[in-house]
């Protein structure tokens, strides 16, 4: 007799888990971090791409680097936020944690 109550609330928890909508199916635009991020290509279709990676990019005081490009239906652009841009003459900070 005891064990009927959690039975009911396990039942009832697994009843409203299974009715909501997983929402797997929505994906930001642009989603980043510091050391990078990608932009989804239909984005790429309606705004500046450059544009919206070198903001992401300073908001952590780096420079960006593209790195590749899937152009179709569901593709992403993806690029890397670097300390200091490509054939400069200074050497990349080193961070030790």
């Amino acid at each position: 007799m005891r064990m009927i109550g959690p039975a009911i609330l396990a039942v009832a928890v697994c009843g409203m888990l299974a009715c909501g909508p997983a929402r797997a199916d929505i994906v930001p635009p642009m989603k980043g971090n510091d050391t990078g991020g990608i932009i989804s290509f239909e984005l790429a279709t309606q705004a500046d791409v450059k544009l919206l990676a070198v903001e992401h990019c300073a908001r952590y005081g780096k420079v960006v680097k593209f790195l590749a490009a899937d152009a179709q239906y569901g593709g992403y652009i993806s690029f890397a936020c670097r300390w200091v841009p490509y054939g400069a003459a200074e050497r990349p900070l080193s961070v030790r944690y």
